[in-house]
């Protein structure tokens, strides 16, 4: 056997700096590896936080202020909306095979499930003593005619309308004569019956605002009401009926959400309703809001959604060509809404909403 010393190998053996070296590499290749290929409980952190943000948001939805913009009611507006976030993530989830972004998209489904799952069933029953159809028929509607005809075949015993301009009043009222024998109007909204009416009013929903608004003579206001309230004369006993039709909301960069005018006719709409004596009653109309804002709270702490209570899905009333919000409204009080529907498109830009209620 030949011996080889250490001065012949330049000193390197089994503990030299090759093998020092080998061993420094490996140790920071397990060290670098799990940061450059982190497990899947450590991918997608991005996703993860925004999927909890997501849920956080619609949870909390209540405590986003309106101080600056009306920030809060814009996203109480289309908060059922906020669901289609959910699949988006779950495909970026899946794609970076993140397991932490999959466990917090949990969060928002379950909020979303609680907040809007009892309108994915349909709630609907047979039956009902009075069948109510309301709807805002646009003041530029090209065919009056053709939408009176319409409403006149939906079996209403009630029916609301709202915006109704000066030159159209006369069509309508022809158009609903022979289905409707009684009705009244005031300003721009109206109501036809096939029952007899009485004790009807205008009701101040703030359209008039400031300290000029209490000098104009009373003809000058009713001119341009924008609610009413009357008594329909059921075989079961007076109901109350209210027509409303809440100032517009507008979007822009500026100012926001600017809900103002709609704002104080819903603060209005929540006193006259506590103040009605009538046990039953009803509330249709264009409130140009969904009820998940919390304009409506005054009402909707007295009354309930036929929708909610008694329809099938989200019922989306607006625009009438891509329906993405229902701020066309039936709320009961006091009576049991037995279905809720939406009908089909007339020459508006609303759909008209309508539903069957019993005692």
């Amino acid at each position: 056997m030949t011996r080889v010393d250490a001065a012949e190998t330049g000193g390197r053996g089994a503990d030299g700096p090759d093998a020092g070296g080998g061993t420094g590499l490996a140790v920071l290749g397990r060290v670098i590896r799990p940061v450059l290929r982190p497990g899947p409980w450590r991918r997608g952190p991005f996703l993860t936080a925004l999927a909890l943000l997501l849920g956080l948001l619609m949870l909390l939805h209540a405590w986003i202020p309106n101080r600056i913009g009306n920030l809060g009611s814009l996203v109480e507006t289309f908060l059922p909306w906020f669901g289609l976030f959910v699949p988006v993530l779950l495909a970026g989830a899946l794609w970076r095979r993140s397991a932490s972004a999959v466990a917090a998209l949990l969060l928002p489904v379950t909020v979303w499930l609680n907040l809007f799952g009892g309108l994915l069933a349909d709630k609907s029953h047979p039956g009902g003593d009075l069948t109510v159809v309301g709807q805002n028929v646009d003041a530029g509607n090209p065919d009056p005619a053709g939408t009176a005809r319409d409403l006149a075949a939906s079996g209403a015993d009630v029916l609301a309308l709202v915006e109704l301009s000066e030159q159209a009043r006369g069509v309508y009222e022809k158009g609903l004569a022979k289905a409707y024998p009684y009705h009244t109007v005031q300003g721009t909204v109206g109501l036809w019956s096939r029952l007899p009416l009485s004790d009807t009013r205008p009701v101040d929903v703030g359209m008039d605002y400031g300290p000029l608004a209490a000098t104009k003579p009373a003809d000058v206001r009713l001119a341009s009401a924008r609610a009413l309230r009357t008594t329909v004369a059921t075989e079961q006993g007076p109901l109350a009926v209210y027509v409303a039709h809440l100032g517009s909301v507008r979007v822009n960069p500026r100012a926001g959400f600017s809900t103002a005018q709609r704002d104080r006719g819903a603060q209005a709409l929540g006193k006259a309703v506590a103040a009605e004596r009538n046990e039953r009653v009803v509330l249709l109309g264009d409130l140009n809001g969904t009820l998940d804002d919390r304009a409506f709270a005054g009402v909707t702490s007295r009354m309930r959604s036929a929708q909610e209570v008694a329809g099938d899905g989200f019922g989306f009333s607006w625009p009438a060509a891509f329906p993405v919000a229902r701020i066309d409204q039936i709320l009961v009080r006091g009576v049991k809404p037995r279905s809720s529907w939406v009908l089909p498109a007339t020459g508006s830009d609303h759909l008209p909403v309508a539903a069957a209620i019993s005692w």
